[in-house]
């Protein structure tokens, strides 16, 4: 292992995500030529990636938490050994820009009696840079939403913690006015019999492109990764997973669907697992299913899993993309339910698993209601 200028650079099991750093300038201004750019519309990015400036008043923040939890505002600063450590360059920019991080403590055993709602709300046209910190002390227990609304142009991170034997769950709903563009990291690391609900649901912006990664600092830990979007006409949604089994006997699952209606919408799935020599016992799982609905509509999915033990309890990963099954709906409409009402059955049964772990009936009523809104 050798440090460079602020960074950890790992010896490279694998091509991608060999470097991590706190300073933007470790990374080069992506061409697209990149095998992580090369899916996503760098012209749309309005400079998130090069060198627009970045600030703090383009995004309001505002955090109703639960009793249990505490709540504060901290200064970021880089110079410290941070616990998260971005990985590319528009991470590294928003993390030498945010300024100040919120932050979200679960005590040592404490159990949050509602969720923790956080909203952010994009209020102007200028380019902002956030970061959240969700810190979940050992054997506490919490359910956050992070709900993010308007019009913006942000590029943020999302660092997450779960103590041993804590639990987590975190709803991220990105429901963006139509000319939004977000670019955004999710980190997490599990310690020892940890569990973490991560759930990704994008359902509105121009351009999104949401990569939440995990890691494993003790044996048991136990991520559940699920997402769910849906693309309009000329909408790019992009999720990118990153999951690092370098612990033994550790788990994870990743289960995405998406459905894309329209000319020119566009979602990316892509599904790195890394299981290092070291961890033995893993029992790892990604799936990623897309509905394409409409001609002109395109879905990306790439899943990638290298296993680098051969003591492994499971590993495997599929990945499809179809049109409506017409079975389905010839079986619907022959029982006299037209045509239009089938193709909103066939997709709510599509979804409705996922909608259904959700956990959070508030959030799950309007997912519900903005893909039947969508399809209307």
């Amino acid at each position: 292992m050798s440090a460079v200028s602020g960074a950890v650079e790992t010896a490279p099991i694998t091509s991608l995500h060999a470097l991590r750093s706190a300073d933007p300038g470790d990374f080069a201004v992506p061409t697209g030529r990149e095998e992580e750019w090369r899916f996503t519309p760098l012209r749309r990015l309005r400079g998130l990636h090069s060198d627009a400036p970045l600030g703090q008043a383009g995004v309001r923040v505002d955090i109703d938490a639960a009793p249990e939890i505490d709540y504060a505002e901290r200064i970021i600063a880089p110079a410290d050994p941070p616990g998260f450590l971005p990985e590319d360059r528009v991470s590294a920019r928003a993390y030498a820009a945010a300024g100040t991080a919120h932050v979200l403590t679960v005590p040592k055993e404490a159990v949050a009696s509602r969720p923790t709602i956080i909203r952010v709300t994009g209020v102007s046209d200028e380019a902002t840079a956030g970061h959240l910190v969700i810190d979940v002390r050992p054997f506490g227990k919490a359910v956050v939403v992070l709900d993010q609304r308007g019009s913006a142009t942000y590029a943020d991170n999302v660092e997450i913690g779960v103590g041993d034997g804590g639990e987590l769950t975190l709803v991220s709903v990105a429901e963006w006015d139509d000319d939004a563009v977000q670019v955004s990291h999710h980190q997490a690391t599990l310690g020892r019999d940890a569990k973490l609900k991560h759930f990704q649901i994008t359902l509105g912006g121009s351009l999104v492109r949401v990569s939440p990664s995990v890691r494993y600092s003790g044996t048991g830990g136990d991520a559940e990764l699920y997402g769910i979007c849906f693309a309009d006409g000329g909408q790019h949604l992009e999720h990118r997973l990153f999951v690092d089994h370098d612990t033994p006997n550790c788990r994870s699952r990743v289960v995405y669907k998406g459905a894309l209606d329209g000319d020119d919408a566009h979602t990316v799935w892509i599904g790195d697992v890394l299981i290092r020599p070291d961890a033995v016992g893993t029992d790892t799982y990604e799936y990623n299913r897309n509905l394409v609905l409409t001609d002109g509509a395109r879905a990306d999915s790439v899943p990638n899993l290298e296993i680098l033990t051969g003591e492994v309890v499971g590993a495997g990963h599929a990945s499809a993309n179809g049109r409506l099954d017409d079975e389905h709906l010839f079986y619907l409409m022959a029982r006299g339910i037209g045509f239009e009402e089938a193709r909103r059955l066939v997709i709510r049964g599509f979804f409705g698993e996922l909608i259904g772990k959700i956990g959070v009936p508030e959030v799950a009523d309007r997912v519900t209601e903005k893909i039947e809104a969508e399809l209307a």
